[in-house]
Order: C-alpha cells, then structure tokens, then sequence
C-alpha cells in the first residue's frame, strides 16, 4: 500500500493486494485478495472489490488503434455500493455510479459514465467513451462499441454485437466517421441483436433476438429480422408507462 493512499479505518483490504498513491477507499469498503487499485483511484463507501480485480487500469495504445486516445486521462472513479467482480477491469477515466454491478471478468473502458444502479454483466466489454444511463441491464458477453449511447432503463441481452465502423477498418476516411449507436431510454434489444454504426433504437422499442438494425428502430415499435423490420407494437402492458 502505498503510503499516499487514504483507506477508511473499517475497509478491509485482502492479501498481496496493491493500492497506489493517492488512491481514496471509503468506510465499508471491502477490498479482495490480489485486487489492483491504480494511482489516484477513488472507491466509495461500502464498495466490494473481488479477488483479482483491477480498477484504474491506464490505456494501452498501438501505433495503429483508431479510438483510443493518447490524451491524459483522470482517475478512475468507483460509486458508493457498487460491485466489482473477480478478474474485472475499470480502466482510469472510468466512472461508475453508486450501487452499480460490474460482474466478472467484464471491461470498462477509459472515459465511460456508467449511471446508478446499471447491471454490466459477466463479460461484457464496454469500450472507451461510451455513456451508458442508469438502471441498464447489460447481460453476459454483451459488447457496447466505442462512442456509444445507452440511456437509462435500457436492457441489452445476452451477446448483444454493436459496431462503429462503416468502413470495416479501411481507409483513412473511417476516423473522421465513427459512430456507435444510440440507444433511448427504455428500449430493449434481444438476444444476439446487431446494432451498426450510427443506427438509432428510439425510445421503448424492442429489436428481436438475432435482428440486424440497418436503420432505425421505431420508438414503442418491434424489429425483427435481417435486416431488421417493424412487425407491430410493443404490448402496452410491457410499457415502462403502464408498470412494465
């Protein structure tokens, strides 16, 4: 532990784990065997921390990455009862909100917002600069492009794919382009559903287990297929309006 670091006096930290300089761990805090908490990390109140977790966690850029930034980034922050699971990874610049679940082995990336009380399940990746709302449900192996937006009450099922490039990785061209995509409070997208770059799931709407959105998803409308077209209405009792 490093001597700059401020540890609330009722954390508990586990065995061989490193805390960094100025890193902050709030009164409750629970700390997990062989966890990695980076320079200048600040974990709130009552946080778990599980066995082999690592928070603050600095960029890597290669000579050919395309969306990651070289730029300096902050702390990464970790919200007041939140959950970090075995073997994840919050990268710094990342900030969780407060009772947020961060489940095994999944990636948050530098400069994501992640909203209070968001579920972001066993191995989902969350690549850089992708804001995602509060109270989301993204599920196991689901994966959130860079530049992405997910606004609250969202649910993103199990192996959910979303893409940034239109250009497939070639050309100079595609830098000045990407987009991922846009996702409105409420919207819902099924198991194994593809999202392209820059489409737009309007708000309530749900898009179908294995659909591939080349367009729009209309708001409190249903998409399925490939590509994805609208087949009907959502069921008003499935409507967050009416309790859904």
């Amino acid at each position: 532990m490093h001597p700059t670091a401020q540890v609330a006096g009722d954390a508990e930290v586990g065995h061989f784990a490193v805390i960094g300089a100025d890193v902050e761990i709030g009164g409750g805090a629970v700390i997990g065997h062989h966890v990695v908490i980076h320079d200048g990390s600040r974990v709130g109140a009552s946080v778990r921390v599980d066995d082999h977790a690592v928070i603050g966690k600095r960029p890597m850029r290669s000579l050919r990455s395309a969306t990651t930034s070289a730029a300096e980034i902050g702390p990464a922050v970790v919200g007041e009862g939140s959950l970090i699971g075995t073997g994840a990874v919050v990268y710094r610049g990342a900030t969780l909100g407060a009772r947020v679940l961060v489940a095994d082995y999944a990636t948050v990336r530098e400069r994501v917002t992640v909203g209070d009380e968001t579920i972001v399940g066993r191995g989902v990746a969350i690549e850089n600069d992708t804001t995602v709302g509060a109270r989301c449900k993204l599920e196991t192996n689901a994966y959130l492009t860079a530049y992405s937006t997910v606004e609250d009450d969202v649910f993103v099922a199990p192996g959910v794919l979303t893409s940034n490039d239109d250009y497939i990785g070639r050309t100079e061209a595609r830098k000045a382009a990407f987009a991922g995509p846009t996702i409105r409070q409420g919207a819902r997208l099924g198991v194994g559903a593809v999202v392209l770059p820059g489409r737009e799931v309007e708000a309530e709407a749900v898009v179908g287990a294995g659909a591939v959105l080349t367009g729009t998803a209309p708001g409190g409308r249903v998409s399925v297929g490939v590509p994805a077209r609208d087949v009907r209405a959502v069921a008003p009792e499935q409507l967050r309006e009416n309790g859904g």
